[in-house]
């Protein structure tokens, strides 16, 4: 549990924070929302004291413990059990079984554990950063965009994981499912302030939107009354006789300051060119296959047609060839077999994670989209520029001194200075803010041409795809229909194998002994009680509480009759107030209980998911 009072942070003339103050109380896990730049994991920085603030306090209870997973993965140990060693506390730095049971638990086997850490996959990686943070036993997690990179299997493996984290939990994310999923409490950084509520990231936005389209409305009604007193006042103020009037309006003037009109929020506004092409298939697939090692294909006799209003998503685990299929469609690479048949009207978009590399650092932003197309103006590059936030000044940025995500912005740019009907997008959610995610999914599904998109973010999927490529079970397959129709047919192979490793896979290739059951056993219904016993208290309480308030509102029913028999006015007056208010809090116990009996339900159904594969084997 943490208090922040009065934060304050300012670099420059920029100021991220103006005296923001919130607690995380026991047992919630925060979604921590806000735009890029705004100073989300500036704020996980402040908690673990690796960041200074300028005012204000962050009070954290004596030996209360925070664990920080980083975006950032650095391994310098030769084994997994090395790396992850490292984060045991200073008192317990030799205790190597403790280190193994945690590993076990997030699906390393004895084997892997003697492994090279960077010859695991992005998912495994990111478990090992999460395994060095909970072999310190952390009170709370603080998770700094822990799905980037990762494939859908894994990031559903951490959902799973999170909803059971017994501890306090702080998350920051782009992917708005995901968090929604997991957390109790929103906090949103908006316009340098914070406001936390309960509930989901729809629920934050609708009532941010909400109290500003009220903040607007009292501006203008303010403005016009101001507009009144002030002509009122030129008027009559050479009036003897309605001095005092005009004297009492003066000071009202006073009175009232002044509401500034709230700044645009900048966001990213995407709108792509459109290249006109009639004919029904803009690319042909036709029994291609390729792989960069002999005899080990990454796909074979892929056979698919893409037309020209195609929204086709390309799914499956990391290092299963997803992007290496878009560079062949892009042209990129050329197919060991087959052939990929394009339009001669066919003008395709490529974006890639690594194609960064290729724009040139002495260029400013400006040029670098000047350089896209031959028709693309002056003001055309400064429009676009603006478009992906490089307004004024920053259009004239070098890029050498941008920072990866600038540069993916940029990339971005440069495929909306040029007409195209063929959309190729690799992850290109990974660097933009839930709003700018909103505007690049509208700018989508408004766009002329195919869109054929690499991601593992399901609400992209819901939203977007008519058509999958799955890459799964060492096969690639072409499923005719929409995402959710896939996950009902057919679903993750991979994550029914991912389940059964996630209790403990230690035990291949060598048996586990008596000891190690027990204390698998032992650490297994420990943490379930942890988890669930807190809940199932509140649960009795605010059950207790409800029944308590519908006794009182009963109550306060019965003498509201009574009163409205006696005629008493001041009696109906006071109940009908209290009557208010007692349904007030009825509604809020009630919303509150709904939260509760939801965690407990989902976090009780993971355990029981659990239990079952520890039986298994224990057996």
């Amino acid at each position: 549990m943490i208090t922040i009072e009065n934060l304050t942070k300012r670099y420059g003339s920029q100021t991220l924070f103006d005296h923001i103050s919130f607690r995380v109380n026991a047992r919630e896990r925060i979604g921590l929302v806000g735009r890029n730049g705004h100073g989300k994991t500036t704020l996980l920085r402040m908690i673990v004291g690796e960041e200074h603030y300028d005012e204000g306090t962050i009070t954290i209870p004596r030996n209360y413990r925070i664990g920080y997973v980083q975006q950032h993965i650095a391994f310098d140990r030769e084994s997994v059990l090395a790396e992850a060693m490292k984060g045991l506390r200073h008192e317990e730095a030799h205790q190597r079984w403790k280190v193994e049971r945690i590993l076990a638990g997030l699906g390393f086997s004895r084997e892997d554990m003697l492994r090279d850490p960077w010859s695991f996959s992005g998912g495994f990686q990111v478990r090992l950063n999460l395994a060095k943070v909970l072999v310190g036993e952390p009170d709370m997690l603080l998770l700094d965009e822990p799905t980037n990179y990762l494939d859908i299997t894994s990031i559903r493996w951490i959902e799973k994981f999170l909803c059971t984290w017994p501890g306090e939990l702080i998350l920051v994310t782009h992917d708005r499912s995901f968090m929604d999923r997991i957390v109790t409490h929103i906090v949103g950084i908006h316009r340098c302030r914070v406001r936390k509520i309960a509930g989901t990231t729809d629920k934050y936005y609708a009532q941010i939107a909400q109290e500003e389209e009220v903040y607007e409305k009292t501006r203008l009604n303010d403005e016009r009354r101001r507009r009144e007193i002030e002509l009122f006042i030129s008027r009559f103020r050479a009036k003897a006789r309605l001095a005092n009037l005009v004297q009492s309006r003066v000071k009202l003037l006073e009175k009232m300051g002044n509401r500034p009109k709230l700044e645009k929020m900048k966001t990213l506004d995407f709108s792509f060119r459109s290249s006109p092409c009639t004919a029904r298939h803009v690319m042909s697939v036709r029994n291609v296959s390729f792989g960069y090692e002999p005899g080990r294909m990454l796909f074979s006799d892929l056979n698919f047609n893409i037309g020209r209003g195609d929204r086709i998503c390309i799914i499956g685990g990391n290092g299963k060839g997803k992007t290496t299929l878009l560079k062949v469609l892009a042209g990129v690479l050329q197919p060991l077999t087959g052939e990929v048949i394009r339009h001669p009207a066919t003008a395709i978009g490529f974006f890639e994670q690594t194609n960064i590399t290729r724009l040139d650092p002495a260029r400013s932003v400006e040029q670098e989209i000047m350089c896209s197309h031959p028709d693309v103006t002056l003001q055309m590059a400064r429009d676009i520029a603006g478009a992906m936030l490089f307004e004024g000044d920053a259009a004239l940025k070098k890029i050498g001194v941008l920072s990866g995500g600038e540069k993916s912005r940029v990339m971005l740019g440069k495929i909306l200075a040029t007409p195209v009907n063929v959309l190729l997008l690799d992850e290109p959610t990974n660097h933009l803010d839930m709003d700018s995610s909103d505007a690049l999914l509208a700018a989508l599904d408004s766009f002329d041409g195919a869109v054929v998109l690499v991601t593992h973010n399901e609400m992209l999927l819901h939203a977007l795809a008519e058509r999958l490529i799955v890459f799964q079970a060492n096969r690639t397959t072409i499923f005719e229909g929409r995402y959710q129709d896939f996950l009902e047919r057919c679903g993750w192979i991979d994550e029914a194998q991912d389940a059964a490793e996630q209790v403990d896979t230690a035990a291949r290739p060598n048996k586990l002994t008596k000891k190690d059951i027990r204390r698998l056993r032992s650490d297994f219904f420990s943490e379930r009680s942890r988890a669930l016993k807190p809940l199932e208290e509140r649960i009795a309480q605010l059950e207790r509480q409800i029944h308590e308030r519908e006794q009182e509102l009963q109550a306060s029913g019965e003498a509201m009759q009574k009163a409205s028999q006696a005629h008493d006015a001041a009696r109906i007056a006071h109940l009908a107030q209290a009557i208010h208010a007692c349904r007030a809090a009825l509604d809020s116990l009630f919303e509150e209980l709904e939260q509760v009996m939801d965690m407990f339900e989902r976090q009780k159904a993971a355990f029981d998911a659990r239990q079952k594969e520890l039986e298994k084997l224990t057996a």
